[in-house]
């Protein structure tokens, strides 16, 4: 039977450690009464990208990739859930649900945020592909059962986005980001 949490104990937090990937929703209100635009539910690997930043407040490094769905949902209406889902024998999914914000390189605490994520992982601190750092505020953590979600065995991390970003410059990842990153695909504004 589920639970809601006051805040991410370290047993949670533990538990968050563990997970190899974890899952990013948000939705935009694109009417007066909230209804409207795509739904965005995004898979996130890599285990040095997510932090555990106080009792109620967690963040991940963003990634460059194909779409800003969730930095445009966020600069609208800051609404967001982060799943983290046990693959493992023993069963167990943890929701945190809340309002994020997206920290760009260029603002304040992008330089004391990004000091929480390692120098030497995947998405180590001088990577060029870190487009923004999410940061979530928790006004719910809740976690249920997990029976269905199937066993799994991770074999490894893909290196393939990090290896994509590493063959290109600063000025040609800038380039993909105002064509492909500048708004959602319900014309939204991202990183435009």
């Amino acid at each position: 039977m589920g639970k809601i949490y006051a805040e991410l104990d370290e047993r949670l937090r533990k538990f968050i450690a563990r997970q190899p990937v974890f899952f990013v929703a948000t939705a935009p209100c694109l009417t007066a009464a909230g209804d409207g635009g795509h739904v965005n539910v995004s898979p996130k690997g890599y285990r040095d990208t997510f932090a555990v930043l106080g009792r109620r407040t967690v963040a991940y490094v963003d990634l460059t990739g194909s779409g800003a769905e969730t930095i445009a949902h966020l600069r609208q209406n800051g609404r967001i859930t982060i799943m983290f889902c046990s693959f493992a024998k023993r069963p167990k999914i943890l929701r945190i649900y809340g309002r994020g914000r997206a920290v760009l390189p260029g603002d304040p605490d992008w330089p004391g945020l990004a000091t929480r994520f390692p120098l030497n992982g995947t998405a180590g601190a001088n990577r060029r592909d870190r487009r923004a750092i999410i940061v979530v505020e928790a006004d719910r953590i809740a976690d249920s059962c997990g029976y269905a979600v199937p066993l799994m065995e991770l074999t490894g991390e893909r290196d393939l986005l990090a290896r994509l970003a590493e063959g290109q410059s600063p000025e040609e990842l800038a380039a993909y980001r105002a064509e492909k990153n500048a708004v959602s695909i319900d014309g939204l504004p991202a990183l435009g």
